[in-house]
């Protein structure tokens, strides 16, 4: 074998086994590469109280109610099912009733959510990609082109 035919060698099994470990840690991480779980997913998923997940989804109308401090508690919704988050901390100012977010944390051994970070929106057309794909599989998708409520 020349040393040409060697190096060719050699370099085909180091990609392939490259690959081969690439394969087996996509297959490994196959549920944790998801951005966000909806309330639904975490019903379905059977998450484990104390997994560190994000949660995303439609701030409930009408659940948001402040505490004593920075302790807020709002409900997030996909329209099909709702989980309580507690949230301690400044909320983003874009943060409002009926707007898609996305909160990162645990869910507690009660079932609500503790959050130790919250994500608004960005402006009043925006909502994550993620969280408007999930309404449109849902079938409660409230797009630009879709009748809004008024305010």
């Amino acid at each position: 074998m020349t040393r040409k035919q060697r190096r060719s060698l050699f370099i085909g099994v180091s990609v392939a086994v490259l690959a081969t470990a690439v394969a087996l840690v996509l297959v490994a991480l196959e549920d944790s590469i998801v951005f966000f779980y909806s309330p639904s997913d975490v019903t379905e998923k059977q998450i484990k109280p104390g997994q560190r997940i994000r949660l995303g989804g439609l701030v409930e109308e009408g659940s948001v109610k402040r505490g004593s401090g920075t302790v807020i508690r709002f409900a997030v919704t996909d329209t099909i099912k709702s989980i309580e988050v507690r949230y301690e901390g400044v909320l983003p100012d874009l943060f409002r009733e009926g707007q898609g977010v996305v909160t990162e944390g645990k869910l507690s051994s009660t079932g609500v959510f503790d959050a130790d970070s919250v994500l608004a929106k960005h402006d009043e057309n925006y909502m994550p990609p993620e969280v408007a794909d999930m309404l449109k599989k849902k079938g409660v998708w409230r797009g630009a082109d879709a009748p809004q409520k008024a305010k």
